[in-house]
């Protein structure tokens, strides 16, 4: 939704919904603390409600007709006293009790939404911007706080209040509480209004803040390059523009608030105890009249102040609802699949290969292919490179392999079992990735290489040597306990991609795939990496997507794509032999440039 779209009703009712059965989800786990909120919120109602009638009685009883039985006026004043108290300390504890409660259902809503984001499919990754979803995770979720506060406190224990408070002025005199009760529709009439002025204004301002955040994680990300390019003033105008948008839908609101909301409910309250009072004053009052004056009175503050305090919350509520309404959005996003979850995993074939393609088909909107009736097999143990120029397919063949897409037609099955079959903890297991952009963790080089797995010691340097990493983390001043900065800000790009190919091989995958790791880093890294390749034959299946062709010239066999259909495949030297070919052509283009 652009910020210039208003949200029909439908749309708000979704948001609704959507909101409050996310807040019943949360809170199921402490249904008891809530169900005793409620009880004691109506005890401390009840105790606030018979302050007036107590005072009712002193007035009536022994000041105006001037019995001043003294043992009997200190305990009616003291039960006022006193039972306002006690409201007021009930109410307290109860506060405190639904605001731990909103505390744990955030802390474990925030944890939800963690968890659903990592299992959400790659898919998801390619159209969503970061600053959002990291909004989402911490600034959504915490606004879901607000609307337990809001609505299992204030709205309900005022409108506990105002219940309470009808009854017992039914209970003094049934025609006068009618009148009371005529200020219900004004109010109503009043958060309609507020509602239809405001609620756009509020879900523009959400929506602007999130693009606020992604316009931040996007500058910062890339800061370098922005900085590079002399784009900080664009840059800056573009935030300027979306604040400034901001700030307007904020502004809509807070003048929906000052015309809507205390104003006009403070002049509802005057009418209202003018209303009262007239009514009184059009009576032959007698004595017994004074005190239920006085407490009509009473109760006229008493409901007007919970009518001003529910509609006063309107404005959170909104921003809550419209924030829950967001997360439960990221949480209605279907997770990648759990492929044969809870079945037997089938036993892999020794003598099938490592990875089997067959007339493998992809498009992405599902109409323009991408890859074209491909077929290929990788023997087991075997290092195999597969090339071609921009938008040839190799990285959504990877993707493929990595189960990150289901394939639109054909399969791929490793080491004789079709990737369906093939459980997600056996399957990343198995098949190990060294990204081209290697992601480090802002801390030390035992905790990237283990990545929380567990590993001992002795596999965590095993892993290091085997990848050459062993000799330069050896060399920082506290070895593996060494930090390394922000995205292994201390390391070079050549050492990160070494630390990266040890992190895969800890997990001693049966097949390594490399994603152009060598594309970013200098030739005297390059050959440590392809010295790291060699050592691997025979033991891990090998399949690197490379732009360097150098990385993968001694590769058993090496498979050269072109427009999504298998063009070229065969050792170097035999690509090397086919003049004009696809292969040669880019081979020396990369001589000729280096």
């Amino acid at each position: 939704m652009t910020p210039a779209n208003k949200p029909d009703p439908a749309t708000a009712r979704r948001q609704s919904t959507q909101a409050f059965t996310l807040l019943r989800r949360a809170a199921r786990p402490d249904r008891r603390h809530l169900l005793w909120a409620v009880l004691w919120l109506i005890i401390a109602a009840a105790l606030e409600v018979a302050g007036p009638i107590l005072g009712k009685a002193l007035i009536d009883e022994h000041l105006l007709p001037r019995h001043l039985d003294w043992n009997r006026m200190a305990l009616l004043l003291g039960g006022c006293l006193l039972s306002g108290w006690i409201a007021s300390g009930l109410r307290y504890l109860q506060l405190l009790r639904l605001s731990g409660l909103a505390m744990r259902s955030v802390q474990r809503l925030r944890e939800t939404v963690y968890d659903h984001v990592l299992r959400l499919p790659m898919a998801f990754f390619d159209r969503a911007i970061v600053g959002q979803l990291v909004g989402r995770v911490t600034n959504d979720t915490e606004a879901v706080k607000s609307l337990y506060v809001q609505v299992l406190f204030v709205m309900l224990d005022n409108s506990i209040v105002l219940v309470g408070t009808a009854c017992a002025m039914a209970w003094l005199d049934w025609r006068l509480m009618l009148i009371v009760l005529a200020l219900v529709p004004a109010v109503l009439a009043i958060v309609f209004l507020y509602q239809r002025r405001s609620a756009p204004a509020v879900t523009r301002a959400r929506a602007l803040r999130s693009d606020i955040n992604g316009q931040v994680a996007e500058s910062i990300g890339g800061m370098s390059v922005l900085q590079a390019n002399n784009a900080g003033a664009r840059f800056g105008t573009r935030f300027g523009a979306t604040n400034e948008a901001h700030y307007v839908a904020r502004m809509d609101e807070l003048r929906a608030n000052a015309w809507l909301l205390r104003p006009a409910l403070d002049m509802l309250n005057i009418m209202l105890l003018a209303a009262v009072i007239f009514s009184f004053g059009q009576r032959q009052m007698d004595a017994l009249e004074v005190g239920v004056l006085y407490a009509f009175i009473n109760y006229i503050a008493r409901v007007i102040e919970p009518l001003i305090q529910i509609t006063m919350q309107f404005s959170q509520l909104q921003q809550s609802v419209v924030a829950s309404a967001r997360v439960a959005a990221l949480l209605d996003e279907p997770g990648a699949p759990r492929h044969a979850a809870g079945a037997a995993a089938p036993a892999a074939d020794a003598a099938a290969p490592a990875v089997a393609i067959t007339a493998l088909s992809f498009a992405y909107d599902g109409t323009r292919k991408v890859l074209h009736n491909l077929s290929l097999e990788i023997p087991q143990g075997a290092f195999f490179g597969i090339v071609g120029h921009t938008g040839s397919g190799k990285s959504t063949l990877l993707s493929l392999l990595l189960r990150f897409y289901p394939a639109s037609q054909g399969g791929i099955a490793i080491h004789g079992v079709p990737l369906d079959a093939i459980d997600n903890e056996r399957f990343r297991a198995d098949v190990g990735l060294v990204p081209q952009e290697p992601f480090l963790l802002a801390a030390s080089a035992r905790e990237n290489i283990d990545m929380g797995r567990g590993y001992s010691q002795a596999r965590i340097e095993a892993a290091a040597r085997a990848a050459h990493a062993h000799d330069f983390i050896m060399a920082l001043e506290d070895g593996y306990d060494s930090a390394l900065g922000e995205g292994g800000s201390r390391l070079s790009s050549g050492q990160k991609q070494l630390l990266a190919i040890a992190r895969a091989l800890a997990g001693q995958p049966r097949i390594l795939l490399l994603d152009e790791a060598t594309s970013r880093i200098d030739s005297q890294t390059e050959q440590i990496v392809q010295t790291a390749l060699n050592e691997l034959r025979g033991k891990v299946t090998v399949i690197a997507i490379a732009h360097r062709l150098s990385t993968i010239r001694e590769a058993d066999r090496i498979v050269v794509l072109n427009h999504g259909r298998i063009a070229e495949a065969g050792p170097h030297d035999s690509l090397m032999q086919i003049d004009g070919g696809l292969y040669q052509r880019l081979y020396l283009l990369q001589q000729l440039a280096a």
